[in-house]
Formats: C-alpha cells, structure tokens, sequence
C-alpha cells in the first residue's frame, strides 16, 4: 500500500477580536502610540490596534487608514477620530484624538524651547539626522505589513493598483488629486464588482 499522503497545511486562524475598549483605554492606547512613534504613528498605531489589542483585522485597519486619507487633515490624527469614534461615539472620538496629541504637544513644547537654546550644537544636528534614518525605516516596515493582506490573498489587481499609485505618486511626482480622482472611483467599483460576483 502507497503510503498516507502528509495533511494539507491549513492556514493558522486569525485571533478573535477583542471587546470594544472603554473611554480610558482608548485615551491610554493612542497616547502610548503617539509616545513610541518617533517619525511617525502609523507603525505603532497598526502594532497596538492590530497585533496588540486586536481591536481590528489587518484588513479592517487598512480599510479605515485608507477612508483617512481622503479626509482633510492628517492621516493618523483622522484614524484616532474615526477610530475612537466608531467604538465610543463622539466621546470616544475625543479621547482617541486627546490620547494621541495631548502627550506629545507637551513634550515637543518643551524640546523646542530646548531647541532654541541648543539646536546650533553639532552633535545635536547629528542625533537628528540619525533618528530621520529610523523613522523611515519604521515607514517602511509599516508599509510592508500592510501590504501583507493584499500578499496572502493574492490580490493582483489590488496590487497592481497600489504600484500605479504609487509610481505616479511617489516617481512621476503627479499631483495628489490628479491620481486620487480616477484612483478612487476605480478601487470602489473593482471592490463593487467583486463582492457582487462573490455574492453571485
């Protein structure tokens, strides 16, 4: 008799998502981001959503920055409103949005009065071109894993929608607008005609 073929290897389960947080514990979480993100949030915030809290899946954070960066203003400084807000309300949204600039509005406070006094020192200049180095390290790493759901999905129109974002933005230097215009209405109805087939 041929020997029993090796099970399929099935794909781990994603962790079940956690209960809705309290007031208190969304002012804690984004204020603990806003603290780690030196150079940026986004690494951190999609860390203590996605990975730490589970208040979201991978997809549903992409889902909700992608929404943020269509609104006026900065993209984490949105996602802490939509956020806090889809959970608690509009005082859920307040203390998202309290947590995330709050703490820092202090420290950068007082490192700027700090600055004025000793930002001509050499080395000082040095630290900071140092940290820059990092913080686009951290975006890129950010950036990675959020790619990962459209990966493991095999997603290859969504991929190759962000790479024409992406070359149009960041290589052709084509203006914000000019590529969101036909870029946003193109991803609604590719995401319309596929749920459409699904449901089919």
């Amino acid at each position: 008799m041929p020997p029993d073929s090796p099970p399929a290897a099935t794909p781990a389960p994603e962790l079940p998502i956690s209960a809705p947080p309290s007031l208190f514990a969304l002012f804690v979480a984004f204020a603990k981001m806003s603290l780690a993100g030196f150079g940026g949030v986004l690494v951190w915030a999609r860390r203590g959503i996605v990975d730490q809290h589970r208040w979201m899946t991978a997809d549903e954070f992409n889902e909700t920055y992608a929404l943020c960066h269509f609104l006026p203003g900065p993209n984490v400084v949105n996602l802490s409103v939509v956020f806090g807000s889809r959970f608690r309300g509009i005082a859920g949204g307040v203390a998202a949005f309290a947590g995330l600039l709050g703490p820092p509005v202090v420290i950068v406070t007082i490192l700027a009065a700090l600055y004025a006094r000793f930002g001509e020192i050499e080395s000082l200049r040095r630290i900071l071109a140092g940290v820059s180095c990092a913080a686009v390290g951290l975006l890129l790493s950010a950036v990675f894993r959020m790619m990962m759901p459209l990966i493991k999905r095999r997603d290859l129109v969504g991929l190759v929608v962000l790479a024409a974002v992406f070359t149009a933005i960041g290589l052709l230097r084509l203006p914000l607008p000019a590529v969101l215009l036909p870029a946003i209405p193109l991803s609604i109805a590719i995401t319309f005609a596929r749920r459409r087939r699904a449901t089919a």
